[in-house]
């Protein structure tokens, strides 16, 4: 998720970033197309990735997200939607996927992410490389959020709309408007790794999220 509250002035005169094309996401929702994700997943050195929550509005509500898990290679995103319970064959492909050290799974602000990942499905994502941090500059505090990234690398700007990013990402049917959103945040994260790396950008030593340790299972009487 993009963490930037206002652009630069100049930032709003630069031309739109073009994403990726609605005929170029599928939604994964048989065994079948699961197991293509998969294949075509694992044969990258690289993917991008990110999820989406139904969003909370009221004071102490815990989220029971993510309801959106999307991946990204370099022509072609992938969204699995996570339910109340998820099938068997969609959690072996995230666990392959996720779990693996390889490909990277590249993103912006993706501590979160990968806790709620954990906290739902138990899954623990390996190489995983949060860009908001990569990409900071010697001496820069503040994370490095994705339309800054595109205005920075591209000299475009990626729009984000706040009116889809806080809508119901728990609907069992999403609107193409959803769709491009959620598979745009994916690909251009990994367009943005691209881009810095061809350019010399080098991955810092990565640190795996602390997860919090399992509550311990009472002894029955």
């Amino acid at each position: 998720m993009d963490s930037a509250r206002h652009a630069p002035a100049a930032e709003a005169e630069l031309p739109p970033y073009v994403g990726i094309r609605i005929a170029d996401v599928q939604l994964v929702t048989t065994a079948e197309l699961a197991l293509a994700a998969r294949d075509a997943l694992l044969a990258s050195d690289a993917i991008g990735f990110d999820t989406e929550s139904k969003p909370t509005f009221i004071k102490g509500e815990t989220s029971t997200g993510p309801h959106l898990i999307q991946f990204s290679t370099d022509d072609k995103a992938y969204l699995f939607q996570i339910g109340g319970t998820t099938a068997a064959h969609t959690l072996e492909v995230l666990q392959a996927v996720l779990e693996a050290p390889a490909p990277l799974k590249v993103g912006f602000g993706l501590s979160d992410d990968v806790k709620r990942l954990h906290a739902k499905l138990a899954i623990r994502a390996a190489g995983v490389v949060d860009l908001s941090v990569a990409l900071r500059t010697p001496g820069q505090r503040n994370d490095l959020g994705a339309k800054t990234a595109v205005a920075k690398f591209f000299g475009q700007k990626l729009q984000k709309s706040k009116k889809i990013s806080t809508t119901n990402w728990a609907l069992p049917r999403l609107n193409d408007k959803q769709i491009l959103y959620a598979a745009d945040d994916a690909q251009v994260a990994l367009r943005v790794y691209r881009h810095w790396i061809a350019n010399g950008g080098k991955l810092p030593p990565m640190r795996p999220v602390k997860l919090p340790r399992p509550k311990p299972v009472p002894p029955q009487a």
